[in-house]
């Protein structure tokens, strides 16, 4: 379906609602990484460019519905401000008769950030009366979070079904990219997925391996599909519980799935720890565990990676935190943004890895949403997305 985008609506001297992903690592009371921030920036200025008043929601963290100082969004006003270079207005609610108030006092060309959508319970319960509380701010509602339109929250879906709405400049740019890895990916396709737990990706890697020339896996995930192999893992992270799920897999995916041929071991989990290499079919020793994929693995990818045609990346090879167990994803990290592919990071963890390794401007793209890039691509409905097709 052909939703509507802010190009299809007369947004000049409206109240525009934009409901965007402000969610943010806080460290000390600042932000620590903007990369969300920076992403909501395009769908603002073109908004206020086009002397909208600019009416911005967003949640921020998990207050559990209450009031949680250290989770307010006036922490993120400052670096909102910078990365826009114009004054942002700020107020203490996000419905209700006060932030009306301030949505009222707005002159065309102005920015109001309301407080953190999930100060209340309504938020997270899709609320009919918040949903209307914050309808009652706007003329035209924006949804320009794709980070959050995998949920069914009242900022997200709810206030879609109170006022015109359409997509903002970053959502629109998310399901381009991602619908090019769920309906038309250049060829050769090679997803990569890393992290912690297979119970969490199963639906992914799924579809990915019916979509996808090779699914090359890494990171904890690893560890359990060689233990389905029958190798000893000694104190490696497994999912005890997905190891049927992983030797299932193995079965139905043949060639098509790759695992590393090589992995580094650690004779603890400290930054600190004494670490080498092995053959990844040798078995971990007792004592010891995997914490990231070896250089033979790093060149055995690279054979797949540097001739893709679409590369979709998701989860860490290692414990990246620690400097010496960071060499698999950074040097994953250089395969990709050096590879002539189209490059997508799908959220999460993977982007913070990708941009400590300092290729960030080197991918085609990179993706706000971890889990709603996920969802999307096993092919489920987004109800936020969803909410635009119906919106009058």
């Amino acid at each position: 379906m052909d939703r509507k985008t802010i190009h299809d609506v007369e947004v000049r001297n409206k109240r525009v609602l934009v409901r965007a992903d402000l969610n943010v690592p806080l460290a000390d009371g600042r932000v620590a990484d903007g990369t969300r921030i920076r992403a909501a920036i395009p769908t603002l200025e073109y908004l206020l460019a086009r002397s909208a008043v600019v009416i911005l929601c967003s949640h921020l963290g998990r207050p559990g519905g209450k009031c949680v100082p250290g989770l307010s969004l006036r922490l993120v006003a400052p670096e909102l401000e910078r990365a826009l270079g114009r004054r942002v207005n700020f107020v203490e609610d996000c419905f209700g008769e006060t932030a009306r108030g301030a949505a009222q006092c707005l002159q065309s060309g102005e920015l109001l950030l309301l407080e953190n959508t999930r100060f209340h319970d309504g938020e997270k319960q899709n609320d009919p009366q918040m949903a209307r509380g914050l309808a009652d701010l706007a003329d035209v509602f924006v949804n320009d979070a794709f980070g959050s339109a995998h949920r069914v929250h009242a900022s997200t879906v709810g206030v879609a079904e109170q006022l015109p709405a359409v997509a903002g400049l970053l959502l629109e740019k998310e399901l381009e990219y991602l619908g090019l890895a769920l309906h038309r990916p250049a060829r050769p396709f090679v997803a990569i997925l890393g992290g912690a737990k297979i119970s969490d990706k199963i639906g992914v890697i799924e579809r990915l391996l019916e979509r996808a020339d090779s699914v090359l896996i890494g990171g904890g995930m690893a560890n359990t599909f060689m233990r389905a192999q029958g190798i000893e893992m000694a104190d490696s992270l497994v999912e005890e519980s997905a190891v049927d799920m992983a030797s299932m897999l193995l079965q139905q995916a043949g060639d098509k799935l790759v695992l590393p041929v090589e992995v580094v071991i650690a004779d603890s989990f400290e930054a600190d720890a004494a670490f080498r290499s092995i053959p990844s079919g040798a078995g971990v020793p007792t004592g010891w565990r995997i914490l990231d994929i070896g250089p033979a693995t790093v060149q055995q990818f690279s054979s797949l990676v540097c001739t893709a045609g679409l590369v979709f990346w998701n989860g860490p090879m290692g414990v990246f935190e620690f400097p010496p167990f960071a060499l698999g994803t950074n040097g994953l990290a250089r395969l990709v943004a050096e590879g002539s592919a189209t490059s997508i990071v799908g959220g999460g963890d993977s982007v913070a890895a990708v941009r400590q390794s300092g290729l960030a401007d080197e991918i085609t793209h990179i993706s706000t949403g971890g889990g709603a890039s996920l969802e999307f691509l096993q092919g489920k409905v987004l109800p936020g997305v969803a909410a635009l097709d119906l919106a009058h």
